[in-house]
């Protein structure tokens, strides 16, 4: 999977990983991904719940460690 941008939002509580990725989003083209590095449990679910309010497509979600990676795709 072709990756347009990167975030490394490590070490950053909710609802700071959603609010940088939010703002990432939007200078990005429609149809570019965007892959969130994390390490607040909490992001899972609250990846899951901005894309079902924002409209952008929530590609994948995986845990490696203490990292939950997110790639969204631009709506």
């Amino acid at each position: 999977m072709q990756i347009d941008k990167e975030l490394d939002a490590r070490g950053l509580n909710c609802p700071l990983p959603i609010l940088k990725a939010k703002k990432a989003l939007t200078d990005m083209q429609s149809g570019q991904t965007l892959r969130v590095v994390s390490t607040d449990a909490g992001s899972v679910r609250d990846f899951q719940a901005f894309a079902k309010q924002t409209g952008n497509e929530l590609l994948e979600q995986q845990t490696v460690g203490t990292d939950f990676f997110h790639v969204m795709r631009r709506r």
